[in-house]
């Protein structure tokens, strides 16, 4: 434990650390780094000495902090969800990390953690949590390896290597591009570092200030989504090898997963609240789709991946939908005729995306027209509007409703569309927006809230007579008495 928790200090500061040897080298900037270095060292050390941790029949309970002592205390009935995650030191090691979920899906909740756990405690702590079974006889540890937990129950899914081909697809790769990007410029810049002075560098700077503007913004282009096509791929290797989705004999949903990091989710179906398919450009421009689950407990504001709430991978869209079927039992929320939000929803979404594209556009010309701006820019921005007619259609496509099953099937998104299947009993309340352009217009944005997922699911731009009966149909009990007929 001491070893992860100094190890995870350092990590953390590498950028800080770094900085400090280079800018401050020819003042005392080594000193400075090893002195920063030595009280990571030290957090780490008093975080393990003063961090215990005690579950009892009613309550966890975590206790930590040095100046200031922080015990957090959690009842055992409020816990939702259970995640262990082991990343490569953690495996090594023969640790990993448990996180009790409590019901909160926000972005300002990190969860109950228990950090550095043995990796045998850790899965006897997530068995016992979750109500499954007491500990084993004599207070004994269950054996590495083994899945308490699970037990006997039906495989859902499980990864092919044939799907790793949806990675660059997803475009998660932009982000770390980005960041690697940016710290690469950083450390050439403060080491001084005259990329000029490498041959290969050199004749590449000299091929790119020969060649028109045009051509450069174009392998540009090709060279950026190459690299975020290759981390993409490389990502998802990583976060989704071995991934596995069963289903338990006990009422729950297990999901395995990581390469380097390994991680188990185990979800309670009676905390499940509905499926959610999600499918980014991208991914539907190639067939594919990822299941997300609605349930209590699980950060779906952090991302599907990080929060825990991933069904399914990027995958082909007809495996994508066996399994939400196979999840909700029934493909009638798939299959269901959605109603269309007229033509007024279509018109806004027309409006509001050429309005968009103008406004650059404009500002462009006007910038010619007054600061001699070359004028190939506004002639080049022209292109925004059929792209911003080809969104608003596909915008206008997307969006649709129905009630069928006791679920809320809503769906809207161009850029990611999104088909939410929500459970009628899980809605705990009703928002009815109206901004003075759809009162005009008669329509209304309708937002059902729950505690799961990500706790509001909208019915953008659909006529007010249709969002009440939409209301009444869900959750007759919960409007009617404020209704004037």
């Amino acid at each position: 434990m001491l070893v992860v928790h100094v190890a995870e200090e350092l990590v953390r500061a590498v950028p800080i650390l770094f900085g400090l040897l280079i800018a401050g080298r020819h003042s005392g900037g080594a000193l400075w780094g090893l002195a920063a270095a030595g009280l990571l060292v030290l957090h780490g050390i008093l975080r393990w000495v003063t961090t215990t941790y005690r579950i009892t029949p009613e309550q966890v309970q975590v206790r930590r902090g040095t100046v200031r002592r922080n015990v957090l205390t959690v009842p055992r009935d409020r816990v939702r969800t259970v995640d262990v995650t082991a990343h490569a030191l953690h495996r090594v090691l023969g640790l990993a990390r448990l996180t009790i979920g409590t019901g909160r899906s926000d972005r300002r909740d990190p969860g109950l953690r228990l950090d550095a756990l043995p990796a045998p405690d850790a899965a006897r702590l997530r068995d016992e949590l979750l109500h499954r079974r007491g500990v084993a006889a004599g207070g004994a540890a269950v054996a590495v390896g083994a899945d308490p937990v699970t037990g006997p129950g039906d495989e859902l899914a499980r990864l092919r290597p044939r799907w790793i081909a949806y990675g660059p697809f997803t475009l998660s790769g932009v982000v770390t591009v980005a960041v690697l990007a940016g710290f690469g410029s950083r450390v050439i810049s403060e080491a001084n570092i005259d990329p000029q002075r490498f041959g290969a560098l050199r004749s590449l700077a000299d091929a790119i200030g020969s060649s028109p503007l045009p051509v450069v913004i174009v392998l540009a282009l090709v060279a950026t989504l190459a690299l975020v096509a290759l981390a993409s791929t490389v990502g998802y290797a990583l976060a989704f090898w071995q991934f596995r989705l069963t289903r338990t004999d006990g009422g729950t949903l297990h999901v395995t997963r990581g390469l380097i990091t390994t991680r188990a989710t185990t979800i309670e179906e009676r905390r499940l609240r509905g499926v959610e398919l999600s499918e980014p450009l991208g991914l539907r421009a190639v067939g594919g789709a990822r299941c997300i689950a609605i349930a209590t407990g699980l950060r779906v504001g952090r991302g599907a991946e990080r929060g825990g709430s991933l069904l399914l991978p990027p995958a082909p869209r007809a495996e994508a939908e066996r399994v939400v079927t196979a999840v909700l039992g029934s493909e009638e929320p798939l299959r269901v005729a959605l109603i269309s939000h007229g033509p007024v929803a279509r018109r806004r979404r027309f409006t509001r995306a050429l309005a968009g594209a103008a406004l650059p556009i404009a500002v462009l010309a006007l910038l010619w027209a007054a600061a001699g701006v070359s004028g190939w820019a506004p002639r080049g921005a022209l292109a925004l509007l059929p792209l911003a007619a080809l969104l608003a259609a596909d915008r206008a496509r997307s969006l649709g409703h129905a009630l069928t099953g006791g679920l809320l099937v809503s769906r809207r998104g161009s850029l990611v569309r999104r088909r939410a299947m929500l459970a009628s009993d899980g809605i705990v309340g009703w928002t009815l927006r109206r901004s003075p352009f759809q009162r005009r217009g008669g329509l209304a944005t309708l937002v059902a809230t729950t505690a799961a997922g990500r706790q509001r699911y909208e019915l953008q731009d659909v006529e007010l007579t249709e969002a009440l009966r939409v209301i009444e149909a869900a959750t007759p009990a919960l409007l009617t008495p404020f209704l004037v007929r």
